[in-house]
C-alpha cells in the first residue's frame, strides 16, 4: 500500500501545475513576520523617514548653499536646440564680438559652454541681427496679456507635475519669462525648482486670504453704513492684508523662472475657504487667484505662467483652472485613465455650471451683467505612452475627443526615470551623462510635447492680437 501510494505522489506531482505563491501560505510563519499594530505615532515615524530620504535624495546636484545649480550649456548643445546656427557661424559671431559671452572649457581647447544667462543674451543679440528664416526671439504681441496655463486631473500618477515642469522649462529655454505655482500641498513642484517653503505663509494661501478680508472690509463698510456691527477680521486675515504676489515669489536655479511654492500646511486652504464661504456667500472665491495676481501686477512680469494642481477638484484647483486661459488634461492610454479622465470632465461642468447657474440668478435679479467662465484653449495631452501596445486605444480616444485630444503623444523613455533619480527634470540632465544621440532621442519627445503647446499659445495670442486690431480701427 505505501508503495502504491509513494507512485501515485510522483504521478500527482509531475502532473500538478507549479502552485501560486499565495497558497499554502502557513498562518504561524506569516504572523512571525507581521509587526505590532500600528498607532497615530507611527505615522509621525514613517513621515520622518521619507522626510530624511527626501532629503538626502533632495540634496543631490545641490551646492554649497544648499540650493541648486543650473548646468551649463555647450556649443553644440547651443546651436542644435537653442540658437540654431551653424558652429562654425556662431564661434565667428563670438571672435566677431568680443564683448558677448565666449564661454569658459573645462579643458584646454575643449567645448565652450555657457550658462543660460549668457545664452538668452546671446539669443537676444542673434535675434537683433535679424534673420529672414528664423526667429530667435520668443514670440509676444504687444499688448497681449500673459497667459496662465493651468496643468490638472484628478487622477494621480499622470504625469501632471513632471508636464507642467518641463513645459515651464522649455518656455525658458525658449526665452520666456515664467512663473510657476504649485497649488498642490503634496510640494513636487517646488521640489523639482528646488524651492524653500516654510510654512503656509510662503505660499499661494496669503493670496486667497488677502482676497477674502478686502471683500469682508468692503462689506463692513455696507454693515456700518446699515447700521449694523462689522464682522472682525482675525490675525490671520490682518497678516494677509499686507502680503503680496511679490512677497512670496522666489527666484530658482532657473535665471528666468520663478516660482510661488507649496508645502504640506496648504491643505489647510481646502478647510478654511468653505468656511469663509460661508460667512460671506457672497464672496467669489474662484476669483481669488486671478484678482491678486492682477492687482499685484504679476501678469505684466511674465509671459507664462503654469499652474501645478492638486490631484482633486478642491477649492485650490478650482481657483487654479478659474483663474487659467489654457487648461491642459494629461492622462495616460488606459481605459482606467481614459474613464476617469471624462468624469474629470464631467465634474467640471458641473462645478462651473453651477457657479454660473448661482451667480447669475442673483445677477438677473439685480440687473447686473451675467458670468460665464470661458478657456482659450482645452486639450487633453496624453503621457507615458507606448506605441508598441497603446496604439489602438489611443486612436479610438483620439476618435472620440478629436481636437481635445492633443495629436502629439508624450513618450516614455528611459531618460525620464535617470533624470529623476537625480531629482532634475529632462532639461537638466547633462548630456554628457547620456550618449549624445540617446540624449537627443530622450528628449525629442518633451521639444514636440513644447511644440504642441507652443502652437496653441501662439495661435490664442494672434487670436488676441487680430481682435485687438479690428477693435481700434
Amino acid at each position: 500500500m505505501g508503495k502504491t501510494y509513494n507512485i501515485e505522489q510522483k504521478i500527482m506531482a509531475k502532473d500538478t501545475p507549479f502552485l501560486p505563491p499565495y497558497f499554502n501560505i502557513d498562518p504561524d510563519a506569516a504572523l512571525a513576520e507581521l509587526d505590532l499594530p500600528t498607532e497615530t505615532g507611527g505615522f509621525a515615524e514613517i513621515a520622518r523617514a521619507c522626510a530624511q530620504g527626501r532629503a538626502d535624495l533632495a540634496s543631490r546636484g545641490l551646492n554649497e548653499e544648499g540650493r541648486k545649480d543650473l548646468r551649463l550649456f555647450s556649443t553644440w548643445e547651443i546651436t542644435r536646440y537653442l540658437i540654431p546656427v551653424a558652429q562654425a557661424h556662431f564661434r565667428r559671431v563670438l571672435k566677431q564680438n568680443p564683448d558677448l559671452p565666449q564661454g569658459r572649457s573645462e579643458t584646454e581647447g575643449g567645448a565652450k559652454w555657457f550658462t543660460l544667462d549668457e545664452v538668452l543674451r546671446l539669443r537676444a543679440f542673434f535675434g537683433a541681427q535679424g534673420s529672414k528664416a528664423k526667429n530667435y526671439l520668443p514670440y509676444r504681441p504687444a499688448g497681449q496679456p500673459a497667459k496662465m496655463v493651468a496643468v490638472a486631473n484628478f487622477k494621480g500618477g499622470v504625469g501632471k507635475t513632471s508636464t507642467a515642469a518641463h513645459l515651464a522649462m522649455s518656455a525658458a529655454l525658449d526665452g520666456y519669462r515664467v512663473l510657476v505655482i504649485d497649488l498642490d500641498s503634496q510640494g513636487s513642484m517646488t521640489s523639482i525648482f528646488g524651492g524653500q517653503v516654510e510654512d503656509e505663509w510662503q505660499t499661494a494661501f496669503p493670496l486667497l486670504a488677502r482676497h477674502y478680508g478686502e471683500y469682508l472690509r468692503t462689506e463692513n463698510q455696507r454693515r456700518l453704513d446699515r447700521g449694523d456691527p462689522p464682522q472682525p477680521l482675525d490675525d490671520a486675515l490682518s497678516a494677509a492684508m499686507g502680503m503680496t504676489a511679490q512677497d512670496l515669489i522666489q527666484s530658482t536655479h532657473w535665471p528666468n523662472i520663478d516660482l510661488i511654492g507649496a508645502q504640506l500646511n496648504l491643505y489647510w486652504a481646502e478647510f478654511q475657504v468653505p468656511v469663509w464661504r460661508m460667512q460671506a456667500r457672497g464672496w467669489k472665491l474662484w476669483d481669488a487667484l486671478t484678482d491678486r495676481l492682477e492687482a499685484d501686477g504679476v501678469l505684466d512680469a511674465y509671459d507664462l505662467v503654469f499652474i501645478d494642481t492638486p490631484p482633486a477638484l478642491g477649492y485650490l484647483t478650482i481657483n487654479g483652472l478659474a483663474a487659467a486661459d489654457i487648461l491642459l488634461v494629461p492622462l495616460g492610454a488606459s481605459f482606467l485613465e481614459f474613464d476617469s479622465t471624462g468624469r474629470f470632465f464631467d465634474m467640471l461642468h458641473s462645478t462651473f455650471a453651477s457657479i454660473e447657474e448661482g451667480e447669475n440668478v442673483a445677477a438677473r435679479a439685480l440687473g447686473r451683467p451675467e458670468i460665464g467662465f470661458e478657456w482659450d484653449a482645452v486639450r487633453a495631452v496624453i503621457t507615458r505612452y507606448d506605441g508598441a501596445q497603446q496604439g489602438e486605444l489611443s486612436g479610438l480616444m483620439q476618435a472620440y475627443l478629436g481636437k481635445v485630444l492633443s495629436p502629439h503623444k508624450q513618450d516614455f523613455t528611459a531618460l525620464i526615470g535617470q533624470a529623476g533619480e537625480q531629482v532634475n527634470g529632462i532639461y537638466e540632465a547633462d548630456y554628457r551623462d547620456f550618449n549624445r544621440e540617446t540624449y537627443a532621442r530622450g528628449r525629442e519627445t518633451f521639444d514636440a510635447t513644447y511644440a504642441a503647446f507652443k502652437r496653441l499659445l501662439l495661435g490664442i495670442w494672434r487670436r488676441g492680437e487680430l481682435e485687438a486690431q479690428q477693435a481700434a480701427e
